[in-house]
């Protein structure tokens, strides 16, 4: 008997005095907690999102539409971005400012390869305001979850209203929890070592979130 096999019968025995239930997981788990802490505006949700992202180290900046191009292409400049990794359903339109060579994402790319890119530029799926969340589900405008965790800075970029909730339960409401889902809380860092805080650990060092309006 391995390892595994002694701790499956372990659990078997702790649970064999428990009656069965087959009512469905959302069902069987209570789910009488708050959605969210006190009641915001879209507005205050959007103002609350960026104040807990800077608090986590994150570079927030506010554009429309029209300026975003010329936004992402600074911000790039700023950073001395040489080249930037682009997932596959980016719209273009966001890079139409940008004079750096643009590295198309693919997964025959090794995370080598990707340490040789400066920047990713990606959407999001939702941002969460009580905590200052982003999460990437891996959708065309996101790429895979490799391209976000590889290169040293990451821009993205969050549609306001649209993507923006208060809390973590209004968000869960929006994923597909079958999808690989990437919780970003500000830059990458641990203070695991003496205390000192490290960033650029596990993930970029640098994350610069765009809350895009239509106007």
């Amino acid at each position: 008997m391995n390892s595994r096999e002694r701790i499956l019968g372990r659990v078997r025995r702790a649970l064999a005095d428990v009656p069965d239930d087959a009512r469905p997981y959302e069902e069987a788990v209570a789910r009488d907690y708050l959605r969210e802490h006190g009641q915001r505006s879209v507005a205050q949700a959007v103002d609350l999102l960026a104040e807990n992202l800077a608090d986590y180290r994150a570079r927030v900046h506010r554009c429309t539409d029209g300026e975003l191009p010329g936004l992402v292409a600074r911000l790039l400049s700023a950073h001395g971005s040489g080249s930037v990794v682009v997932p596959p359903g980016l719209p273009t339109g966001w890079l139409g400012g940008v004079g750096t060579t643009l590295v198309q994402d693919s997964a025959a790319s090794t995370a080598p390869e990707l340490d040789r890119v400066d920047s990713v530029v990606t959407g999001c799926a939702v941002a969460v305001a009580e905590t200052g969340t982003i999460v990437l589900d891996g959708s065309p405008d996101q790429g895979r979850r490799r391209i976000t965790l590889v290169p040293d800075h990451h821009i993205c970029v969050v549609r306001v209203p649209d993507q923006v909730v208060s809390s973590v339960p209004e968000a869960l409401e929006r994923l597909d929890p079958t999808r690989p889902l990437t919780w970003i809380s500000g830059p990458s860092a641990t203070s695991d070592i003496e205390l000192d805080r490290v960033e650029g650990v596990h993930g970029p060092r640098t994350l610069e979130v765009v809350l895009l309006s239509g106007s």
